[in-house]
């Protein structure tokens, strides 16, 4: 299981978390979350894929960020396009799709995405685009029906690992591929606690 650590903010702490070799780590470049990234990404593993996350960003911003950070990735958080995803796609970096989850989550919107990204990121409905630290009832992905690969992500934290690894052996979580901690392993907004994060990083394997 693939471990994505997103909303990294302060360069010290980036270089304490790379040292746990998570798979992914995240820098969110959206101006009103207090994770907000701005400063320089230390030098990192290159086992580490970097991901840049964004929010309703123009493709000319997004292009800017990629090539000023290196980033492997995109995440997109907001309402963007199939063809925007389909154009970030094709020309710059793979796509992580971002959806929020209720119970009343339509899977059909889902197929207007599925060839124009690599993987998809299924988070809380909440009142941020983010970062809501909730999470939500993973028994309704069982009515996931595609093969594309996603990223579970919402309010995982220590506490809830036993949930999770019951969840991760059942069959409809098949094509869970990665785990997204953010907001439930911060002493402060983009701060991770890395003894934290370390305990659950054993706990799961």
């Amino acid at each position: 299981m693939k471990i994505k650590i997103c909303g990294m903010k302060f360069p010290e702490n980036i270089g304490e978390v790379a040292a746990l070799q998570p798979d992914y780590l995240g820098f969110i470049f959206y101006g009103k979350s207090p994770r907000n990234f701005e400063n320089s990404i230390p030098i990192l593993d290159t086992s580490i894929q970097k991901v840049g996350v964004f929010v309703n960003a123009t493709y000319e911003k997004i292009e800017e960020k990629v090539k000023q950070y290196n980033l492997d990735l995109v995440q997109l958080h907001g309402e963007e396009t199939p063809e925007l995803c389909a154009e970030i796609e094709t020309n710059l970096v793979k796509v992580i799709k971002a959806f929020s989850v209720d119970n009343q989550f339509n899977y059909n919107n889902l197929s207007n995405y599925n060839n124009s990204c690599s993987y998809f990121l299924f988070d809380t409905k909440g009142n941020n685009y983010g970062g809501n630290g909730v999470t939500f009832d993973w028994s309704i992905l069982a009515k996931y029906h595609l093969e594309k690969p996603y990223f579970l992500s919402g309010g995982i934290s220590l506490e809830n690992t036993t949930a999770l690894k019951e969840f991760l052996i059942k069959d409809y979580a098949k094509n869970c591929f990665a785990i997204d901690l953010n907001s439930k392993f911060e002493i402060e907004p983009g701060m991770k606690n890395a003894a934290t994060l370390t305990k659950f990083i054993q706990n799961l394997k």
